[in-house]
């Protein structure tokens, strides 16, 4: 239900299937990831304190963002920093990815709805690097 996608020892994706189910809290990413992901199982009742977050300095190298398939089927091609295609998997509806290294793009294999979360302020142009996608008979599915 969680797939950590790796490449030359380094995370570069972190799938959390729809049918994913814990109890309490579970983050999924390391602690010096500029974009946290977890998961809450609150039984009712449960309360999480009212609070404000701190003005803290931090310093955002590179872009991670975390994408919520609303509907629709997607394949997410993985890249290696240097653009080398590594593989592929399939996203459904209620799967959410984190995509934190590496390249990536995307095939949609239905009419898809997708919500996307990442660091801001966005650069245009100078926030990513564009490359051509792999071709079909390229596609490698884990």
């Amino acid at each position: 239900m969680i797939e950590n996608i790796l490449h030359n020892e380094q995370l570069i994706s972190v799938i959390i299937r729809s049918q994913y189910n814990a109890e309490g809290i579970k983050f999924f990413t390391p602690d010096d990831f500029s974009q946290q992901l977890a998961y809450m199982n609150r039984e009712k009742g449960y309360v999480i304190p009212p609070h404000v977050h701190n003005p803290v300095k931090r310093e955002v190298s590179y872009t991670q963002e975390v994408l919520f398939i609303k509907s629709g089927k997607v394949r997410v091609d993985y890249f290696s920093d240097d653009k080398n295609y590594l593989e592929s998997r399939i996203l459904n509806q209620g799967d959410v990815v984190l995509l934190s290294g590496g390249g990536h793009g995307f095939y949609m294999l239905e009419d898809s709805e997708i919500i996307e979360v990442k660091q801001g302020p966005y650069a245009g142009d100078k926030d990513k690097t564009r490359f051509n996608p792999i071709a079909d008979n390229q596609v490698r599915l884990k």
